[in-house]
């Protein structure tokens, strides 16, 4: 596999694009919020018959808990929130939790990309090695949410409960997502363009 050399900055990131990023993970939230919303409840703890995968509760009680975890033990200076049971969690409690981990997590993401940050490095896991906080830590984040957000989409429609357009089609609906967040997608400079001079 051909190897690619990533360019390495340490800089700060100006407060704008440190917003834009912990924005974009809240639209990340969004998409889990909006399957939440038209998940059959039927699917909630249905399975594959054979099958000995997690069930669309034990997904998202996963992807909550993990959160708890990276918060943990990168920013340990922010308030845990409670971990979720998928065997207990009903679809609305999931929502909620997910909603508080999501908002823990973008205020860790400005402290990381902050001047003066008390998010010194980004541990996933125990057992892993701890990161630089930087864009891997990022994109790492949006993988893993959008890997089991995926898992979802799938298994609901291997269950028989395929989600309704509203949802498969509104994750795409970026525009809409961010201003349920309360704020705008960047557009494009409204800097004027000079006047072309005329030829005589």
């Amino acid at each position: 596999m051909p190897r690619v050399s990533p360019l390495k900055t340490s800089a700060p990131l100006t407060l704008g694009l440190r917003d834009e990023i912990a924005g974009t993970y809240a639209i990340n939230e969004a998409m889990n919020q909006l399957l939440l919303e038209h998940l059959d409840p039927r699917a909630w703890r249905a399975e594959i018959p054979g099958h000995r995968g997690r069930t669309i509760a034990a997904i998202y009680a996963h992807v909550h808990n993990i959160r708890r975890k990276w918060l943990r033990l990168s920013a340990p200076h922010l308030k845990l929130p409670p971990e979720l049971d998928h065997r207990r969690c009903t679809q609305k409690q999931a929502r909620a939790a997910l909603a508080k981990s999501a908002a823990l997590c973008c205020e860790m993401l400005k402290d990381a990309f902050g001047g003066q940050s008390r998010v010194r490095s980004f541990h996933r896991d125990g057992w892993a090695r701890r990161w630089r906080p930087g864009a891997e830590m990022f994109a790492y984040m949006i993988t893993h949410d959008a890997h089991h957000r995926g898992q979802v989409c799938m298994l609901a429609h291997q269950i028989g409960y395929p989600l309704p357009g509203p949802a498969s089609y509104g994750m795409w609906g970026w525009e809409k997502l961010a201003s349920t967040c309360g704020f705008r997608l960047a557009g494009p400079s409204q800097t004027k363009r000079p006047a072309r001079s005329r030829a005589r």
